[in-house]
């Protein structure tokens, strides 16, 4: 089906017993705490690049710049050394997310995201203490490791955790946290605005909260079937698979996670093997849909959200106020996509969130151009200006239902488990690489493109929107160890794609390829059979 790709009706889906669990439920929502690291981090940066006595302590060109510019508005803040403050995290998460790959497989999600809060809350210590532009960089680089690390687990164990009916709506709890990471950032920087002199230093130092509470919850978490299984514990594995599905039946998941873990013991070096041929249609996924999730200009506009007020006439409290709104919006628009994501799809969200958005990124641009043009001075009239913020508002409304938490979300769900690790340390690390990127030139290009970077952005919605209407395949309620099957029978993928073969319902798991070994079986290889 050219438009569509969705799974045929050919054969029915495997079925697995069981369903969601108050273990589940809890375990899930601690796992997705840590998305208020990002989410903090998004937020906060760019208020306290707004702040006064934080530019004039750190960056006092920048300050006086911004303070007596005469020249184009568009053009106050146009600083590489500043937008580097922000940006350089990235690049310590890029790093960060691409060894995690190899922590996660070894040792299991949990120790991954420990290691994220606890390189976290020493960026946030280094950070809120800093004297100097340098401590400052160092701190972001504590900072950026945590990310890698949390966003290359947290979605992983997720998907794993949560039963495939509900998958969409409990993966999408990392993007929750993310948002009320960015709305909680946005509110302190607007209190902290008000303290003369060090307020900036609160906002940075409260990153500790949320790197305390991603830490100390990781410690609580039980490790998933998939990581156990990974590390040849089948019998603590049948046993967290049974507590967390509800039901002593689990033979059938069972069974295609411990054919999964054989298949993946088979791989010695994952990333190499993410190159092959089979794993094409993934591959593609895990480079493209991080890549595209940066280019509808999103994080720029979270990071810099308060500059951007500034830069199109608001005042300092209103802009900060500004960014207040536009975080209720996303973090609301999350929690839609939460009810939704499992009922009408993944696609469904992905198609409808692009149209919205590109339709008011050429509102605000269109706003842009007539009333500032491209000299940018004067600010906006009040009545454009609050209309320009409800367009930002919807427009990351669009964003937050759609490409904000699928893009965490489908990756997460379309590896299969011997590439799992490594596809969603290459999807972190091309979110991260093309972050980095975009938050370090955004101020540039916003001084050079004017208005015209909204159109910017809307142009790459309008590619990302058809790529996602021939390509991306929907995966809702299908089981992670079934994902095969969709790519077998898409359109254009089942060329790459091997084809699926159906399971039976005979459980006959063999122990010792699980452990990473094969026998013939007539050779008296001992087998274990769950009843």
């Amino acid at each position: 089906m050219a438009g569509g790709g969705f799974v045929s009706n050919s054969a029915p889906l495997r079925h697995y017993e069981g369903g969601m669990t108050v273990f589940v439920l809890v375990s899930c929502i601690v796992a997705a705490t840590g998305g208020l690291i990002f989410g903090y981090d998004i937020g906060i940066s760019g208020g306290v690049t707004s702040m006064a006595p934080f530019l004039k302590k750190f960056f006092p060109s920048v300050f006086r710049k911004a303070a007596t510019a005469k020249g184009n508005d568009y053009c106050k803040f146009d600083s590489q050394i500043l937008t580097a403050f922000t940006s350089s995290l990235y690049i310590a998460g890029l790093v960060s997310a691409l060894s995690a790959s190899s922590v996660t497989r070894a040792f299991g999600r949990k120790v991954s995201m420990v290691t994220g809060g606890l390189s976290f809350l020493i960026g946030s210590a280094l950070n809120g203490a800093a004297v100097n532009v340098a401590m400052l960089i160092i701190g972001r680089i504590m900072l950026g490791f945590g990310v890698g690390f949390a966003n290359q687990a947290v979605p992983i164990y997720l998907s794993e955790m949560a039963p495939p009916k509900w998958r969409g709506g409990l993966n999408t709890g990392f993007q929750l946290f993310i948002g009320i990471g960015v709305l909680t950032a946005n509110l302190i920087n607007y209190g902290t605005a008000k303290i003369d002199g060090w307020g900036w230093r609160l906002s940075l130092g409260l990153a500790a909260v949320p790197a305390v509470i991603m830490t100390l919850g990781s410690l609580t978490l039980p490790d998933t079937p998939n990581s156990l299984i990974e590390r040849g514990q089948l019998d603590k594995a049948k046993a967290m698979l049974q507590r967390i599905r509800g039901t002593p039946n689990v033979e059938a998941e069972l069974e295609d996670l411990v054919e999964a873990s054989a298949t993946s013991k088979m791989v010695d070096q994952p990333f190499r093997n993410i190159l092959k041929r089979q794993y094409r249609p993934q591959f593609v996924m895990a480079l493209l849909i991080p890549f595209f999730q940066q280019l509808t200009g999103i994080n720029v506009i979270a990071f810099y959200a308060p500059v951007l007020f500034k830069t199109i006439g608001f005042k300092s409290d209103a802009a900060l106020m500004s960014a207040v709104i536009l975080g209720v919006v996303n973090l609301v628009s999350i929690v839609i996509s939460i009810f939704f994501v499992d009922k009408y799809g993944r696609r469904f969200l992905f198609l409808q969130g692009g149209i919205q958005m590109v339709i008011c990124q050429i509102i605000i641009s269109a706003i842009l151009g007539v009333k500032l043009g491209t000299s940018g001075n004067g600010g906006l009239p009040k009545g454009y200006a609050d209309f320009m913020v409800v367009a930002i508002c919807l427009y990351a409304a669009g964003f937050g239902w759609s490409w904000g938490p699928l893009s965490w979300l489908v990756p997460s769900e379309i590896f299969p488990l011997e590439i799992r690790s490594a596809g969603q340390s290459i999807n972190v690390a091309v979110n991260l690489i093309t972050t980095f990127i975009f938050s370090q030139v955004f101020l540039s290009m916003l001084c050079h493109f004017k208005y015209g970077i909204f159109l910017f952005y809307a142009g790459w919605v309008v590619i990302m929107t058809l790529f996602v209407y021939f390509f991306v395949p929907e995966t809702k309620n299908v089981g992670m160890e079934e994902m095969t099957r969709v790519w077998a029978e898409h359109w254009f993928w089942r060329r790459w794609a091997p084809p699926h073969q159906p399971k039976t319902a005979d459980i006959n798991i063999d122990v010792e390829m699980v452990n990473g070994k094969h026998h013939d079986q007539k050779q008296g290889t001992p087998q274990q059979t769950f009843q």
